[in-house]
């Protein structure tokens, strides 16, 4: 999993990124391509 400061980047790199909000972070998961999960840090 990446840590980023930004991730709008990385939403736009894959269609089936989505964006969820888990215990106050940031995530984006992908249940497809499972190497575009990262967290907001």
């Amino acid at each position: 999993m990446k840590i980023r400061n930004s991730l709008k980047s990385l939403m736009g790199r894959h269609r089936d990124n989505q964006l969820v909000r888990r215990r106050g972070r940031v995530y984006i998961i992908n249940k497809t391509q499972k190497r575009y999960k990262a967290r907001q840090g």
